[in-house]
């Protein structure tokens, strides 16, 4: 009877060491390697990288290794993401973003033209709770209005020139998973690739015509990073990519300079129209 029972415990134990040495180790940060492999796969960069189409039903296809992507985010514990560096935590927040978007829009598609059509009139397709992460059900508001903006880890602007929402008038989805050894320079990339567009972004009669997200997240480029404190002060670091300089030097309006105007904040500022139809590579066709 007690070798019974102490063969029994034994066998308790060996499963239970068997189980914890199967669950995935996220101590040293977490691999995006699927998802690397998704997006070289199924995203195609155009215009010089100013924007981007998803074979949707390519990913479609290739919806098993999404979701092994996703099921390895939602493994992750709070207390283990604490524990990174906040490169890592943004990184992994603005993948997780980016992929449950792709699995939201695959829910219905082909039969949609719009990530809005997952919504109705009286509800919103990003206030649906439909993600496993970080010990909670969340939506994908959550994660970027709570866990990224209004965390207070990060105040970094540039992540709206990272974080997808599947539509064309939104900065591209860029076709590498963000790592937190190239965070900086991707967010800079992203940014400066996105603020290039002239189909977005382009200097017209006298006026600055800027992506309404400079007006839905004005007090996200009010928060100090980088030393800047307004959308004016974030505009002025991007004056090449804006066309607002050729070789250096300022457009002139009325003998003034239009990068003084933009520093000072007295350039006029109008906002260009959102494409909200989705970026699906078919529309390219």
């Amino acid at each position: 009877m007690l070798n019974r029972i102490k063969n029994n415990f034994c066998g308790v134990v060996v499963g239970v060491f068997l189980l914890f040495a199967a669950l995935p180790s996220f101590a040293q940060g977490f691999s995006h390697q699927l998802w690397e492999r998704l997006l070289q796969q199924h995203v195609v960069m155009i215009k010089d990288g100013q924007a981007s189409r998803v074979d949707y039903a390519a990913m479609k296809n290739d919806r098993k290794t999404l979701q092994a992507y996703l099921t390895a985010l939602s493994a992750v514990p709070v207390a283990t993401f604490d524990s990174w560096k906040k490169d890592e935590q943004l990184a992994f927040l603005i993948n997780a973003y980016n992929a449950w978007t792709i699995e939201f829009v695959l829910t219905e598609y082909p039969d949609i033209d719009s990530i809005k059509d997952l919504g109705s009139l009286f509800s919103s397709p990003w206030k649906k709770e439909f993600i496993s992460l970080l010990g909670e059900t969340r939506s994908l508001d959550n994660i970027e209005h709570d866990l990224i903006r209004g965390s207070g880890r990060y105040d970094e602007g540039r992540i709206h020139f990272a974080v997808n929402c599947a539509s064309i008038g939104c900065p591209a989805l860029l076709n590498h998973a963000y790592t937190a050894a190239k965070l900086d320079s991707q967010l800079d990339l992203v940014t400066r690739n996105f603020l290039s567009d002239r189909s977005r972004n382009y200097f017209l009669n006298g006026e600055l015509h800027i992506s309404p997200i400079f007006k839905w997240y004005k007090e996200d480029f009010e928060k100090g990073w980088g030393g800047i404190h307004s959308v004016s002060e974030f505009l002025t670091k991007y004056v090449d990519e804006l066309g607002l300089e050729v070789r250096g030097i300022s457009i002139v309006v009325n003998g003034v300079p239009v990068t003084t105007r933009l520093k000072n904040g007295t350039l006029g500022i109008a906002y260009t129209d959102y494409d909200w139809q989705l970026n699906d590579q078919r529309s390219e066709d």
